[in-house]
């Protein structure tokens, strides 16, 4: 069931199905999550259940504010508490020491847990209710992407509602935002670490934290191995459509070599998604024009991935998104579900 996220009662509708243990749709800045009280383990593992998800694979605990992030982590560095008042509410997650006993399924039984604040005025407003209940204080959600695990993350209601069914109570917040996941900072281990790219780049990152953010290829500096986190996997965010990343000289090449290939009145067995319009498609290729501007890009690369897959083409040619830093998120996305 789907409920205006700014109807009367929805917020209070949504923080007792969390309280009774429920699973619940829920709409961030970034993406909409699947979300349950982060500290009831019974709940949490609904979550993986629902999405195919493995067990040991973590969870971002989304909380009200700064302060709640205490409950769950046992040590919070000088630097990390910087990047919270800095970007929070916003999308960037902080991996963090978890508090032993605390949120153990939701951190997939791991030592660290992330943790962030969703800029997201609904999502904001059910977790400051479950924070201030006094009878059932519920201190952060559990709230991965609300689809099959693995496939494209969804950004609207809709989107929600087509992946988990109709008996599933979704908060509609609109589309999302920002349109990807949050970029995620390693905390736990001394130095900012970049686990996953967003929309906050590791450049605004440091500026804020007056410290160098390490990099993939600058982990041989650090002892200790990279903590599990979520989204992190090489293969994800994955349409059903075969994803083949190409620039725009291999994607003119590839269109030579179809001139001459017959037109048929079918639907489209082939999608291409780039920032240069080509001319001369044939008609059984669907084209969509990707935006110049990295933000925008991501605000509609989700949506884009299903409305091309819902077509039922057998393969999506993307252009392969600049090299600047603000596409890395984008990029990331991308690389992923063509893996």
């Amino acid at each position: 069931m789907i409920l205006l996220g700014d109807a009367a009662n929805a917020v209070a509708e949504g923080a007792d199905c969390i309280r009774a243990g429920a699973l619940l749709g829920l709409p961030t800045e970034t993406v909409y999550g699947l979300a349950a009280d982060a500290c009831n383990d019974v709940a949490v593992a609904k979550i993986f259940v629902a999405k195919g998800r493995p067990a040991d694979h973590p969870l971002i605990v989304h909380v009200a504010h700064a302060q709640a992030v205490a409950h769950f982590a046992s040590d919070i560095p000088a630097f990390a508490q910087v990047l919270m008042n800095t970007f929070w509410p916003g999308p960037l997650t902080l991996i963090l020491p978890r508090r032993s006993g605390v949120a153990t399924a939701t951190a997939g039984g791991n030592p660290t847990i992330g943790v962030r604040c969703p800029a997201h005025p609904v999502a904001l407003a059910l977790l400051k209710q479950l924070l201030s209940a006094e009878a059932h204080t519920v201190w952060g959600l559990a709230a991965p992407s609300a689809n099959q695990f693995g496939r494209v993350s969804p950004t609207t209601a809709a989107h929600v509602q087509s992946e988990m069914g109709a008996d599933l109570l979704i908060l509609d917040g609109g589309p999302c935002e920002v349109g990807i996941e949050s970029t995620i900072i390693d905390c736990s281990r001394g130095q900012p670490v970049l686990l996953r790219p967003g929309v906050i780049t590791p450049d605004q990152v440091q500026a804020a934290c007056g410290l160098r953010v390490l990099l993939k290829g600058d982990v041989a500096e650090l002892a200790a191995p990279a903590p599990k986190a979520s989204g992190t996997l090489e293969s994800h965010y994955a349409p059903r459509a075969k994803v083949r990343l190409m620039d725009a000289a291999a994607i003119g090449t590839a269109l030579d070599l179809l001139r001459g290939t017959r037109d048929s009145d079918r639907a489209p067995t082939l999608a291409l998604y780039s920032r240069k319009r080509f001319a001369r498609v044939p008609a059984f290729m669907a084209q969509r024009t990707m935006p110049t501007h990295a933000a925008a890009a991501a605000h509609e690369l989700f949506a884009v991935l299903r409305a091309l897959d819902d077509l039922g083409v057998a393969a999506l040619w993307v252009e392969t998104p600049p090299p600047d830093v603000a596409w890395d998120g984008v990029r990331d996305r991308l690389q992923r579900a063509a893996s």
